[in-house]
């Protein structure tokens, strides 16, 4: 199981898998250049919600599918400080019968 973090600092918004920083994705999309933010739907938290979602599944186009969803669900609704783990990221999901 992975564990996400994120939190506020002098050098801004910080995201860690497992204790290493989250790779941003910009090779999959760049929707911000200053990188990642959340509690608000915006360009800052989908760059977080495909970035999560490309180190979740492991799968670009799909994570890049699912970003917008993902992003009003979930990054949005994240407080100044949290931690996701990989479960509640795939109970996010929409799932195919």
């Amino acid at each position: 199981m992975k564990i996400y973090e994120g939190g506020r600092g002098l050098a801004g918004a910080q995201v860690t898998v497992d204790g290493a920083p989250l790779d941003p994705r910009f090779d999959v999309k760049c929707f911000s250049p200053m990188g990642f933010e959340w509690t608000y739907e915006g360009d800052g938290p989908r760059q977080l919600a495909l970035a999560l979602l490309c180190d979740h599944l492991g799968d670009p186009r799909r994570a890049l599918d699912l970003t917008e969803g993902f992003m009003r669900s979930v990054v949005a609704e994240l407080d100044n400080a949290w931690m996701l783990t990989s479960e509640e990221i795939e109970a996010a999901l929409p799932h195919q019968a």
